[in-house]
């Protein structure tokens, strides 16, 4: 029996404007809601303007669980759709 590691892969993107880099970081976090963690953020000037937009994504962070199964083929069947088998251990 094998016992496998699998964590979600499920982001979202972001958006946000503001007048200051500070401004953009706490629109974002204004938006991250708890068990999701802020991976990246892009920030631009447009030509001709003083406001600054962003755009970022989050992902799902930390959520693991455990599937089992006889073999290595039926484990990776056993991964549901938005989930990624991290480890794999014999039980």
């Amino acid at each position: 029996m094998l016992i496998g590691v699998i964590r979600p892969t499920e982001t979202r993107d972001l958006e946000a404007a503001g007048a200051s880099l500070e401004a953009i970081a706490s629109a974002f976090q204004a938006q991250v809601p708890e068990g999701w963690q802020l991976t990246h953020q892009s920030v631009t000037m447009p030509k001709g303007s003083s406001a600054l937009t962003a755009t970022g994504r989050m992902a799902r962070w930390g959520e693991l669980q455990e599937v089992q199964a006889p073999d290595l083929d039926a484990l990776h069947a056993a991964v549901p759709d938005g989930w990624a088998l991290m480890s794999v251990r014999r039980a």
